[in-house]
């Protein structure tokens, strides 16, 4: 039975016992009311789409907000700092070789002209005094954003802890889901 399906009280209880339940069920609705926190799945890991994860959560941490980053996939791309080969599959070789090797490489999810366009957007950024995807990542950690690596993402592509940036947290999708749930606003990127 839901909360508010629960009867607050009969008409033989007293009126001590109806106030009792009522405070009872106040206190369940508040507990399973949302938190400050914004929870976001960073599945992108085009370099204009990052930025953006980057900017609201910076922004929403700014503001108070708790903010947990869930980075899955291709998002894991923006989180490495090198690629490493030995001791990895075939598939695992070729899914580095073919995938940037730190955020500096990411394409732009649109007009990439084999690599122009992420120059090219980082330069007008530069232009107009907007902050690197590099400084926004130093940024989000200063104002205690939790970035999480998704560690069957992680073990599907091959990505080994060693090539991403350090101190990172690690979760699955339960981790994901457990923020989420808590969440005001949750995102997928």
């Amino acid at each position: 039975m839901s909360i508010a399906e629960r009867p607050v009280g009969s008409a033989a209880g007293t009126t001590e016992e109806r106030i009792a339940a009522l405070e009872r069920r106040i206190a369940e609705l508040e507990a399973g009311q949302p938190h400050d926190k914004v929870s976001m799945v960073v599945f992108s890991g085009d370099l204009d789409r990052v930025l953006a994860a980057f900017i609201i959560a910076t922004g929403a941490a700014a503001m108070g907000q708790q903010v947990d980053m869930y980075f899955t996939f291709w998002g894991l791309t923006a989180l490495k700092e090198r690629t490493e080969l030995d001791g990895k599959t075939l598939m695992q070789r070729m899914m580095a070789l073919m995938t940037p090797g730190s955020s500096k490489g990411l394409p732009a999810s649109r007009m990439n002209f084999l690599g122009a366009g992420p120059v090219m957007l980082r330069a007008m950024m530069k232009e107009k005094n907007v902050e690197s995807l590099e400084q926004l990542m130093d940024l989000a950690r200063e104002l205690g954003v939790t970035i999480i690596a998704c560690d069957m993402a992680q073990g599907v592509m091959g990505i080994r802890d060693s090539e991403l940036m350090p101190d990172l947290e690690h979760g699955g999708v339960g981790t994901f889901l457990a923020s989420a749930l808590r969440s005001r606003a949750t995102l997928f990127i």
